[in-house]
């Protein structure tokens, strides 16, 4: 997939919160004024057992001791209810341009603003709860789930006074808040309030890196780059040899047990916690070729970006009843357009729209789907006038989508129009509130108080969101 054209501010974005990430690294110099990203600081720890690898981190674990990680999870998995709801984040990187996701061919100031980039009033299909609007062509299978019941619409999600910067205002949306100083991401502090201290699958960023949201301050959450990347690397063993290896590396580490010997207790217990995650994940584990070792009952698209391979292997774990609460992962594409937004914009929604009806299809195939509701957001929208470079520069409101079998399908806020509905700067003016969302998803969804995780959470209406 080729990439779109990023401003300054978007790479800058990109390096400081990959830094954030490496916990215990530092940062790179901040801007006087940017927000450090939540989870910054935040212990991390990767299972290691000397000459081998495991591609997991788990971040707040500091004060628990490793080997008891393994039973955290299978007692959180036993406590488990076959109802246990999840939530999916899923995050559109760059802020994608809601005036062509949903592009209003029926309004007559849309053409004078983009006369280059406003879409055919044939293209896509019909939006049915606003006879202004289309669908971009390329979401033809978000489209089909509205049209199913499956999908809510938020056409102008935000919030007042909105900051235009990639850094801050994608910061706004993981921590909950227009808050520069919060440190830990709304998921997080939602896990905070029901987690368990010892089950690091709880909170699941599959993007390899802490995703901010789910940055919490005291139970544990983990990382990895998809199910079929956990697993051990050793330089020059493979096949049998390397299994028998591994086997023995887990007796070994029992044998370190009990003997009195701190050193050796700790090296004992990351072998053997680290023994034990490999054999409850190995289904999971890729071949050689990097095929999955799992099956999925519907067809994913085939791509090089990993975003299908990611939410496939996600419908597989919690078809195993891996103890999952919350998941947190990227979209493909790249959706800071500023030039040569056209293509850009048609390749990265294709993908993810396809790959969004894969996973409802799979959980639907496996009886999950009214445990599942997945939120699709971005930082900001775009302006509604198209630049000189093909592309548009950076807005305010945006656009978001509630997928699942359990919401009401119905529009959340109403699109404001390109007369009224633009501020003083050309940008679309919110109709929804990004907090009250979040608000409705914590009580209506996750059933937990909004007030304990969103500042300020009586402030902001509630939509309704499930049937």
């Amino acid at each position: 997939m080729r990439q779109a054209c990023h401003c300054d501010d978007f790479s800058r974005s990109a390096l400081l919160r990959a830094a954030a990430a490496q916990a215990g690294q530092g940062l790179p110099v901040i801007e006087r004024g940017m927000p450090l990203p939540a989870g910054t600081g935040l212990d991390r720890r990767s299972f290691l057992a000397r000459s081998t690898g495991l591609a997991l981190s788990v971040y707040g674990a500091s004060r628990m001791g490793l080997p008891g990680l393994d039973e955290g999870i299978a007692r959180a998995a036993a406590a488990a209810s076959p109802t246990d709801r999840v939530l999916v984040s899923v995050f559109l990187d760059g802020g994608a341009d809601s005036l062509a996701i949903l592009f209003p061919t029926g309004d007559p100031n849309y053409r004078a603003l983009r006369p280059k980039l406003g879409l055919a009033e044939s293209d896509g299909s019909a939006f049915a709860e606003d006879p202004r609007l289309r669908w971009h062509p390329a979401l033809g299978a978000l489209a089909g789930l509205h049209g199913e019941g499956k999908v809510s619409v938020l056409p102008a999600v935000g919030y007042t006074d909105p900051d235009q910067s990639h850094f801050t205002s994608r910061h706004y949306y993981e921590v909950g808040a227009t808050q520069p100083n919060l440190r830990t991401g709304w998921l997080g502090r939602y896990l905070d309030r029901v987690g368990d201290p010892d089950n690091p699958l709880q909170g699941l960023s599959l993007d390899g890196q802490l995703q901010p949201a789910l940055a919490t301050a005291r139970v544990p959450v983990a990382a990895i780059d998809g199910p079929g990347n956990y697993d051990f690397w050793t330089a020059g063993v493979w096949g049998d040899v390397a299994e028998r290896m591994l086997d023995s590396l887990g007796q070994l580490g029992k044998a370190g047990l009990g003997k009195g010997d701190a050193a050796l207790e700790e090296a004992g217990g990351v072998a053997v916690q680290a023994h034990r995650l490999r054999k409850q994940l190995l289904p999971f584990a890729d071949d050689d070729e990097g095929n999955p070792a799992y099956t999925s009952p519907v067809a994913y698209p085939e791509s090089d970006d990993q975003f299908p391979k990611r939410l496939a292997g996600l419908g597989a774990m919690l078809a195993a009843g891996l103890p999952v609460r919350a998941v947190a992962l990227t979209a493909p594409g790249g959706y800071d357009t500023h030039a040569d937004q056209a293509q850009d914009l048609t390749d990265g929604l294709q993908l993810t729209a396809d790959s969004l009806l894969a996973f409802q299809r799979d959980l639907e195939a496996r009886g999950l789907a009214d445990r599942v509701l997945v939120n699709v957001w971005s930082e900001f929208g775009r302006r509604a006038k198209e630049n000189g470079s093909s592309g548009t520069d950076h807005g305010a409101a945006g656009i978001g989508f509630l997928i699942g079998t359990r919401v009401r399908g119905q529009l959340i806020g109403e699109f404001p129009g390109l007369d009224k509905g633009l501020d003083e700067q050309g940008n679309l003016k919110p109709t929804s509130d990004f907090r009250g969302l979040y608000a409705a998803i914590l009580e209506q969804w996750l059933e937990t108080d909004a007030g304990a995780v969103i500042p300020d959470a009586s402030r902001f209406q509630r939509p309704a969101l499930l049937r």
